[in-house]
């Protein structure tokens, strides 16, 4: 026990020493070096009352991910890697990323007319619902593609994208081709940069489109369906195209992105062949003390991976944007959504308003004001005949109308949100919200094992600039239901001294919980210090099990109990 946790305290320190040996950007005259590094490691500690046993844990209780990435560039050229360790990976991430090694490097020119990298590389074509690969560290997901990108600007207002490669997958080889391999292109014209008579003109107007891509191995599948097997015949190129606009008018932009996927029989969908469709918009209007947003999302049949076989978040080639407002409260974002990628549709709104100083409803400090309202529904499905059932393997699945709205509802969010100040030294803000949550469909569980959850909550947070440097913040947090583990309370000290230090106390109880024996105290003391780009933070406490989710895009955080050290750093 004590030799992993001196190897994994020396591991931590070794990133660290070697971001600051890097500093050195004297290597070439001309030259500079810059990059980054985190290590998040936990000591875990069983605990019966929340199901927490050696065994859960695999007997591993000591667990750490951490990466460090460098950059280097020198003239139009630029070269980077990244190197991460999962020794082993925190609980609630995926297994497959124990190890360590080098997963992402690249190599760039660029310069006003050409854009080229070989190796790994992040790309988005739009909005992303035709391509989108990116890293996002708190979710362990990671779909980058190695091989080649070539962007070009032959005039003035116009962009000339290609790409070609293979998505990452943990640490399976490249030259594995299970998955299949990416190709697309993308262009982007601003009409008003490409012709000099529109430079002037208040009226701004983008144009793009996108073809994408994925050839996959394989022309036959055998699937298990009523004890027989079925033969499948497998597309080996599925391709996803469309278009977008952006028409900007003084205060007001519409945006709006279309998608087509051809059909793509996969373990997402039950193996059907239907086409997907997609659709988003986004209308917003904003001058100085109000914005108004209004967004809306129809999906239908839109999964698109470079392995049909996976049924997790990982080799995703397209992203499906959420609508949903993401909460940074605890019990706020207890039961966050999660994009449906089979079919949802959905609208949302968000209206903000400032009332200034010495305005009615302002005051002597004045007023913000904002409110947010979304609601995303299943697509309206009907059988093909009636002989079939919708959805069934092998078929086209379903019929189904352009924004046709099914009759369930998976997610509801109404929210206000009211910030106001208190003389120069006191700030709140209070939040209201009333959500239903459709635990079966966004969990995928089977219907009726939970079913759906409506629960009002109630934040206050305060804080109290004591002096210029010394603020100490209040949070008092509610959810209230009658649904899954019933109420729960929560409540936050914080106080911090500027600019290095902060230590908290917050607590979550689930007192509302119809099984006596769980109405447990999920309570965590935390204390930071932050040195000009290095920050240090230790936690200790329990975290209770749920779901994470940024963008719309999700992974399960289980139950833990231990002391977590975390360091990041940039030079």
């Amino acid at each position: 026990m004590k030799r992993k946790i001196i190897f994994l305290l020396g591991t931590i320190m070794a990133l660290f020493s070697a971001s600051q040996v890097l500093k050195a950007q004297d290597i070439l005259k001309g030259s500079e070096v810059h990059g980054s590094m985190q290590a998040d490691a936990t000591y875990y500690l069983t605990d019966p009352k929340t199901g927490i046993t050696d065994s859960t844990l695999a007997g591993k209780l000591i667990r750490m991910n951490a990466f460090t990435e460098v950059n280097y560039s020198l003239g139009n050229f630029t070269a980077g890697m990244r190197f991460e360790a999962y020794l082993p990976p925190l609980t609630g991430y995926d297994a497959q990323y124990n190890g360590v090694g080098v997963p992402y490097w690249y190599v760039n020119y660029k310069n006003d007319f050409i854009d080229v990298t070989a190796g790994n590389f992040y790309e988005q074509f739009g909005y992303g619902m035709m391509l989108r690969t990116y890293q996002e560290w708190t979710l362990g997901f990671d779909n980058s593609l190695r091989g080649l990108r070539v962007k070009v600007m032959p005039a003035k207002g116009i962009t000339l994208k290609g790409v070609y490669g293979v998505q990452r997958n943990y640490w399976e080889p490249y030259k594995d081709y299970n998955r299949g391999i990416v190709k697309g292109f993308d262009a982007d014209f601003y009409l008003n940069d490409m012709f000099t008579s529109l430079n002037d003109a208040k009226v701004k107007l983008t144009l793009g489109g996108s073809f994408v891509s994925d050839y996959q191995q394989g022309t036959s599948k055998d699937i298990p369906y009523n004890g027989k097997i079925l033969a499948l015949k497998m597309p080996e190129n599925v391709s996803n195209y469309g278009g977008r606009f952006n028409l900007n008018i003084g205060d007001f932009n519409w945006f709006t992105e279309y998608a087509h996927k051809i059909n793509d029989p996969g373990a997402r969908n039950n193996f059907i062949y239907k086409n997907g469709d997609g659709l988003f918009t986004n209308l917003s209007f904003s001058k100085p003390g109000l914005g108004i947003s209004v967004m809306s999302k129809w999906i239908d049949n839109m999964s698109y991976k470079s392995d049909r076989s996976v049924t997790n978040n990982m080799l995703n080639i397209n992203y499906l944007p959420s609508i949903t407002k993401e909460h940074s409260y605890a019990l706020a974002s207890m039961y966050p959504y999660s994009t449906q990628p089979n079919g949802e549709v959905g609208i949302s709104g968000t209206v903000t308003i400032h009332f200034p100083k010495k305005s009615a409803l302002g005051g002597k400090t004045g007023l913000s004001i904002a409110a947010n309202f979304s609601q995303v529904n299943g697509i309206k499905r009907t059988a093909l005949n009636d002989s079939t059932l919708i959805g069934q393997i092998g078929t086209l699945g379903y019929n189904s109308t352009f924004y046709g709205v099914g009759k369930d509802v998976y997610y509801q969010d109404a929210n206000i949100e009211v910030t106001k100040k208190f003389g120069k030294k006191w700030k709140g803000i209070f939040t209201y919200l009333y959500q239903t949550y459709n635990k079966d469909v966004v969990e995928g569980h089977a219907p009726g094992d939970y079913g759906t959850i409506y629960s009002q909550i109630g934040i206050a947070d305060i804080a109290w600039n004591i002096t210029p440097k010394h603020t100490l913040r209040w949070e008092v947090q509610g959810l209230f239901t009658k649904q899954d583990k019933g109420d729960w309370v929560a409540g936050l000290i914080e106080l911090t001294i500027s600019p290095a230090w902060f230590v908290s106390v917050m607590d979550q109880y689930n007192f509302g919980n119809s099984d006596a024996s769980q109405r447990l105290n999920y309570y965590t003391l935390s204390a930071g210090y932050t040195n000009h780009s290095t920050r240090i933070a230790v936690s200790y406490g329990r975290q209770r099990e749920g779901i994470i989710c940024v963008g719309g895009v999700c992974r399960f955080v289980p139950a833990t109990n231990g002391l977590t050290l975390t360091v990041t750093s940039s030079f």
